[in-house]
């Protein structure tokens, strides 16, 4: 078996945050005799997030078991997620700091799987995923991310799944998407669809395009 040294284009702040979530976590629950320090599962965790690296090479590379990579590496994504922030605070502070618009978009995280798993597949994107509801700001700064549902599920539908729509329109606050979000109501922008536009529509979608 060969090993390297790879880079991970994260920050040092990254690696600090990560390892300080799961050093409290240790302390709180009196664990003791692991078998990688915080700061390493916390480097283990971000690879694997980050790289995409099975669990298998995360093993070979970290020296453990290919268990204790799974079960690391999955005790820190939960109590990563758990600090995650929820859909309510994140649109009340979008209002707070008076955000012109937001932005929703899906996002389709690819899988491995065979073409027999039809639920997974996206048609949009023509590979297995599941999709993830992804908010931003005017910026493209992600705010909040939803859960995960199968690739097949739509993007309208999946907002709808996951509330999304009804509370942006509580909110108040305006909302740009693109078409597959069409029918979301008012408060959500999409662009035009068809040929033959008049000139006034195609100017509202490079408006919409630009921001």
């Amino acid at each position: 078996m060969l090993f390297y040294r790879a880079s991970l284009p994260l920050s040092r702040r990254t690696l600090a945050y990560a390892t300080g979530v799961v050093r409290r976590h240790r302390r709180a629950i009196g664990s003791r005799g692991r078998a990688l320090p915080p700061g390493t599962q916390a480097l283990m965790t971000l690879v694997h997030l980050r790289k995409g690296e099975t669990y298998a090479a995360l093993a070979a590379g970290f020296g453990v078991s290919v268990a204790t990579a799974w079960r690391y590496v999955n005790e820190a994504i939960d109590l990563l997620a758990a600090r995650a922030p929820k859909l309510p605070a994140v649109l009340r502070r979008a209002r707070r700091d008076a955000l012109p618009y937001l932005v929703l978009d899906g996002v389709l995280i690819a899988i491995d799987r065979v073409a027999a798993d039809r639920p997974f597949y996206s048609g949009k994107h023509r590979r297995h995923g599941m999709n993830l509801q992804v908010i931003a700001g005017p910026d493209g700064t992600w705010l909040w991310v939803s859960g995960e549902l199968r690739g097949a599920v739509h993007d309208l539908r999946a907002a709808r799944i996951w509330g999304i729509i009804r509370a942006l329109a509580e909110a108040g606050l305006l909302t740009l998407a693109d078409k597959a979000y069409q029918g979301a109501g008012e408060h959500v922008l999409t662009p035009y669809k068809g040929r033959g536009k008049p000139e006034s529509q195609k100017e509202a979608n490079r408006a919409h395009a630009r921001l």
